[in-house]
């Protein structure tokens, strides 16, 4: 099955760069790396992801090498074995460990709630937020596109979530599910600061 039209595009692009360049550039080590890492990141063997990726071991043992001169077709096999787009493939590797001092995770405040992101880098289609409610402290939710779902759960304190007219009370350790694309709020009703986590799956916008 080819690949849709954005990712030949991508694909292209880092296979003249690869064939444009000698076997000791920058964006071939990269290459090689990034699938060294990414495959044993996943616990499995060259032999079994060159079967996964519909290649020969030695192919495969060549990409990672950082001497391979890859065809568009191979280049493609090898992100779709791993799951990974072709900019995840030719990128300068990450670092193992990245630190992130509470301090450089945004947060922002909404009247007296604070909402601090879970996450310092974005997931797509995801949203994942820390919400810290003080004693007596209310928080209108904003509605997402149709078809969106928010998983709620408390961690302290209790939080009452208001959405399709009813009402339901959170102790530590409770989940409600419900559609994120309506109208709701949070609410606490305790005399101590109630911490919950929003997790909101988008729906995909076509």
């Amino acid at each position: 099955m080819a690949p849709p039209l954005p990712q030949v595009v991508l694909l292209a692009k880092a296979l003249a760069e690869l064939q444009h360049v000698g076997v000791d550039s920058d964006v071939a080590a990269r290459l090689g790396a990034n699938i060294g890492a990414l495959r044993e990141g996943r616990g499995l063997t060259q032999q079994q992801m060159a079967k996964l990726a519909g290649v020969p071991r030695a192919t495969w043992a060549h990409l990672e090498s950082g001497s391979a001169n890859p065809t568009l077709a191979v280049l493609h096999r090898a992100a779709s074995a791993l799951q990974v787009t072709i900019e995840e493939l030719i990128r300068a590797p990450r670092p193992a460990v990245k630190h992130f001092p509470a301090s450089t995770v945004p947060v922002r405040t909404r009247g007296s709630v604070s909402i601090r992101k879970l996450l310092p880098d974005p997931i797509p289609g995801m949203e994942i937020d820390r919400m810290e409610l003080p004693a007596g402290a209310r928080l209108v939710g904003i509605p997402h596109v149709a078809g969106t779902t928010e998983y709620l759960t408390c961690e302290r304190g209790t939080l009452v979530l208001v959405a399709a007219g009813e009402s339901w009370t959170l102790s530590p350790g409770d989940i409600v599910v419900f559609r994120g694309d309506q109208r709701h709020s949070y609410a606490n009703p305790g005399d101590r600061a109630a911490v919950g986590y929003s997790v909101v799956v988008l729906a995909r916008v076509v």
